[in-house]
């Protein structure tokens, strides 16, 4: 079985939560060591960004969850 160890994301999200809520979030999960969210761009309505974590085991399934609860939306 593989194991995650490094996770890039394109992610498209409102403004609200903001990238540090959702930082904090991702960083809470199991497996997940660093959390590194960069603004890519900025519009009136949304965000993209670039979330990149870092780990022993990260679960991609639970990353997700934690991105569609904040409103979010993974592109790549």
């Amino acid at each position: 079985m593989s194991h995650i160890r490094r996770l890039v994301l394109d992610v498209l999200k409102p403004h609200q939560p903001t990238m540090l809520s959702l930082a904090d979030k991702l960083g809470d999960l199991d497996g997940v060591r660093g959390v590194d969210l960069t603004l890519i761009e900025i519009d009136s309505k949304v965000e993209n960004i670039k979330v990149t974590l870092e780990g022993d085991d990260i679960n991609f399934q639970e990353v997700a969850e934690v991105v569609q609860d904040a409103g979010a939306s993974i592109h790549s």
